[in-house]
């Protein structure tokens, strides 16, 4: 991944959906997910306190408990903040002081004393003041925290295109968390990769799914995504199905057919969704099926949601 020294694997495991983030999740199964990630060959976790107002962070220490720290990689994220039950309802604090009480809490609550990267989470959001905030005190706290040893990496966890291309541009991180940018609907990331290779930044592309988009059930009520769209996306569910395939499996094995991107991370509390997800990627595409579903979603390609 990039200069961070990390051998990742092709896929890499998000924890949101441990927090409820997309759906209610059952504890046991919860749990049962990660195990079965990490036995199948997953070796990269992300987590936020953000997802389920800190559930995620405490469901996934419980699953880790045990698990020898040398046998994965871990990333959490600070600046952003959800109440518990409460999901949108941010806040937001790229301080030096709330940056560290953050990876203090993050750790205690995941049982880890060392995080191989730190992201800054969402610096888009609320306001121009917040990216220059986060990108300035909060980048350097995490610069700090890397040279004291409490960190491996620094990244940046976002969706923006052109922020991206600026911070890439700049070379300020070694590791770039974006998310809805390179699925079968959006292929902005692919046009990012080159200069980020250049400058050593290790891109992982989150959201394989669209953030439920491109999934039989649908995306969640707090998705951007208007009536209208939506009903592209259930017009390509629909072909698959018709085609004897699923979206769900389409969707994986396209975002994970780029080389150049370190990994694909997808989340699920499901551990049979984990096996799925997994077997799926070992199967060739259906480049005709493909072809098709992305005709469908062409009216909607790279359009830019307002999360």
């Amino acid at each position: 991944m990039g200069k961070t020294g990390m051998n990742v694997s092709q896929l890499s495991f998000g924890a949101s959906s441990l927090g409820g983030v997309f759906r209610e999740v059952n504890l046991h199964k919860a749990i049962e997910a990660v195990h079965t990630a990490l036995e199948m060959g997953i070796n990269y976790i992300d987590v936020a306190p953000a997802y389920g107002g800190t559930k995620a962070e405490t469901v996934l220490g419980m699953a880790l408990n045990g698990v020898p720290r040398q046998s994965y990689y871990i990333s959490t994220k600070v600046g952003k903040y959800t109440a518990i039950d409460a999901y949108g309802l941010d806040t937001f604090d790229y301080s030096e002081e709330g940056i560290r009480r953050s990876v203090d809490a993050s750790a205690q609550r995941i049982g880890v004393d060392y995080f191989d990267i730190v992201h800054l989470h969402d610096i888009e959001y609320n306001n121009r003041q917040h990216t220059e905030w986060a990108l300035s005190e909060g980048l350097q706290t995490l610069l700090m925290l890397k040279q004291e040893g409490r960190i491996g990496a620094v990244g940046i966890g976002m969706y923006p295109v052109d922020l991206w291309e600026r911070v890439i541009r700049e070379g300020i991180i070694d590791a770039g968390l974006s998310h809805n940018i390179y699925c079968l609907n959006d292929t902005r990331l692919e046009n990012l990769l080159p200069l980020a290779s250049e400058k050593g930044i290790g891109m992982i592309s989150a959201s394989p799914f669209s953030s439920g988009l491109l999934t039989s059930r649908g995306a969640p009520d707090w998705h951007p995504a208007t009536p209208e769209h939506r009903l592209f996306f259930d017009s390509a569910a629909a072909y698959c199905n018709s085609a004897g395939t699923s979206i769900e499996k389409l969707a994986i094995q396209f975002s994970t057919r780029n080389v150049n991107i370190a990994t694909t991370m997808f989340s699920s509390a499901d551990p049979e969704s984990v096996r799925r997800n997994l077997s799926w990627t070992q199967e060739p595409i259906d480049e005709n099926i493909l072809k098709h579903v992305q005709e469908i979603l062409a009216p909607i390609s790279n359009l830019n949601w307002q999360y």
